[in-house]
């Protein structure tokens, strides 16, 4: 109800205020409680238990100042970042577009991030205060520097930071606003990265996903299946935004870079099907693009994906997104008679 009264004059500012502006709200707010496993939403995936299979995507608290926050909206999990080695500004604005006609956003932000040390310092401080370790599953998502000379050694360094505060790592190699970062998608380029990886794993290290682009061609999907059960990757989600243009009707529709939000949905839900029928179930799939209500969310999970995540719907529907989703979810389980959400996955 707050968000609908103040979504005008939300919308009135440019799209980047707004969204500091609402990681200020989020870190002056009471926190909510998070969400506890062991409902019937819970979903176990790499040995972690999620409440729900209902998340924050990265990209809306890059620099992992709210997760917490975020987990007491009613989210089952929050990805936060993407978080670079060094700190880097992005691009030059304006760089952040809402499509409102079309439920969408248009982002060409550029990894921009304070680096990894002040994101490890943040993540430190959550069981810093004294109390227990704070419930509810974080991840981070790490890229590689625009000016980087190495970005196989970047990736690595972010997951070695990361590996003693996150309770999962995602290797985002899939965004299209770093020039050349998806080339890290193409043959031989993502086995180096991956083998590089499996070459510094040790045991303990949380598990380490892989974010992949919705652009992909013929024979992608076996080859991306196969470099990433080869070194031990636990889980892909699919996808990042999209450089192409369905029909949109917004004035900034032509602006460059990645496309989320709605126009998304269908691609998205594509690409996750042709993943899930390569891997069946020996890799786990998180469903990402275009998810703004239950019926998507039951969608993406009955067409193979053990999780979900959003952002873009978000900025249209307020905070309040997670706790509806999650309600509809377990209602839409009992209307199709599955006692479990691992149940569901890939049953379509």
């Amino acid at each position: 109800m707050i968000f609908k009264i103040l979504r005008p004059a939300i919308f009135a500012l440019d799209p980047e205020r707004a969204h500091g502006l609402s990681i200020a709200a989020l870190r002056a707010a009471p926190k909510g409680k998070p969400l506890k496993p062991g409902g019937p939403l819970t979903v176990e995936l790499a040995g972690l238990r999620f409440p729900t299979p209902l998340g924050m995507a990265a990209g809306f608290d890059k620099d992992a100042q709210v997760p917490d926050a975020l987990l007491g909206c009613g989210f089952g999990h929050v990805e936060v970042g993407s978080i670079t080695p060094e700190p880097q500004a992005g691009n030059p604005k304006p760089r952040l577009f809402r499509l409102v006609e079309d439920q969408a956003v248009i982002n060409r932000m550029g990894f921009n991030n304070r680096g990894l040390d002040a994101a490890f310092l943040r993540l430190v401080k959550r069981g810093d205060d004294g109390l227990p370790p704070r419930p509810g599953i974080v991840g981070v998502n790490v890229g590689a520097n625009k000016a980087s000379e190495d970005r196989v050694a970047d990736y690595i360094a972010g997951i070695e930071a990361m590996s003693d505060v996150a309770d999962y790592i995602t290797i985002n190699i899939s965004s299209p606003n770093t020039p050349g970062l998806r080339n890290l998608q193409a043959k031989g380029e993502l086995e180096n990265l991956l083998e590089a990886y499996r070459a510094h794993r040790s045991e303990g290290d949380p598990p380490v996903f892989l974010k992949v682009a919705p652009d992909l061609e013929d024979g992608d999907h076996e080859r991306i299946v196969r470099a990433a059960l080869d070194n031990g990757i636990s889980a892909l989600i699919v996808s990042n935004t999209t450089i192409s243009r369905p029909s949109l009707k917004s004035a900034d529709a032509d602006e460059s870079g990645g496309l989320s939000g709605a126009p998304l949905r269908e691609l998205a839900l594509a690409q996750l099907r042709k993943f899930r029928a390569v891997a069946g179930a020996e890799l786990p799939l998180i469903g990402v693009g275009g998810i703004a209500t239950a019926e998507d969310a039951w969608e993406r999970i009955r067409a193979g994906a053990s999780l979900v995540q959003l952002y873009s719907a978000m900025i249209y529907r307020g905070p309040g997104i997670a706790r509806e989703i999650t309600k509809g979810l377990e209602q839409l389980m009992q209307r199709d008679g599955f006692t479990s959400i691992a149940d569901a996955v890939g049953s379509e």
